[in-house]
């Protein structure tokens, strides 16, 4: 039964300029490529750009506090070769963590996920990607709760299987997303194969998937939503791909440079 929902004998059909334009296109990690990514300056960039949604990295402090951040050593944006869980928000506030991308942000400091909710309009949404691992889930599912968010602008996403797990079973109304890529093995095969990343998706209980562009298909996406859940993809910063990607049936196209995204498929930057 999973083959045949995994590679259904369907025709697609080219999306029309309505559908196009329609399709989200999510910050990643703000636009990244005008402002140091998971920053104030990038978010509030991708808000002016019109982006639909943002995208940002979240990592749990000594203190239990949590910010927007990438890696987990903090080593490649200010020379110190730290992690992010061995210091407190106090400490990480008195970094520059904007100077590595270019020196007029110099000074940038770490937000905190307070700080990247306050960005975000109203109608717009949030992706949260959590970096670390399930210890963060309690205190985040604590101040989305005590924000002025509501459900329909949050999305979970996550590579950890026990992060999506522990976000499912503590406030399963949250959506979530599961993150994985497929790559094309020396015999022409996906891997993971599809059958096994279905299993994982209904295992977890998400409601769908983010993947990098590469090995999709309009087969493939169609395969998993006529399963039920969600297919979104990262990160896609070329106007061709992109359309080419939401002709395939993607549900939102992450990228670096919102504003030239949008341009392309909506006829001008909002």
């Amino acid at each position: 039964m999973l083959v045949g929902l995994l590679f259904p004998g369907t025709t697609v059909s080219l999306k029309s300029d309505k559908v196009l334009e329609n399709i989200p296109v999510v910050a990643h990690r703000g636009a990244s490529k005008a402002a140091p990514e998971n920053t104030l300056p990038a978010f509030e960039k991708a808000w002016l750009q019109g982006a639909d949604a943002i995208e940002g990295d979240f990592h749990l402090t000594a203190d239990n506090e949590i910010v927007c951040v990438h890696d987990a050593n903090i080593r490649h944006y200010t020379q110190k070769d730290i992690e992010v869980r061995d210091l407190t928000l106090a400490e990480l506030k008195k970094l520059d963590f904007g100077r590595w991308h270019d020196k007029q942000f110099a000074g940038t400091r770490i937000p905190t996920f307070k700080e990247v909710v306050a960005t975000i309009p109203k109608g717009k949404r949030i992706f949260i990607e959590i970096k670390s691992d399930a210890q963060l889930v309690p205190h985040l599912i604590h101040q989305i709760r005590n924000s002025s968010l509501e459900l329909q602008q949050i999305v979970i996403i996550s590579f950890h299987k026990d992060v999506i797990k522990a976000v499912e079973d503590k406030w399963p109304e949250l959506k979530t997303f599961w993150l994985t890529r497929f790559k094309t093995n020396e015999r022409g095969q996906l891997d993971p194969a599809p059958t096994t990343v279905l299993r994982t998706l209904e295992t977890l209980g998400t409601d769908g998937l983010s993947t990098h562009f590469e090995g999709l298909t309009s087969e493939l996406v169609k395969s998993f939503q006529k399963a039920g859940y969600e297919y979104h993809v990262w990160t896609v910063d070329e106007i061709p791909r992109a359309k080419g990607l939401i002709e395939m049936g993607v549900q939102s196209i992450t990228t670096n440079v919102p504003g030239e995204i949008l341009k392309a498929i909506r006829g001008s930057s909002e």
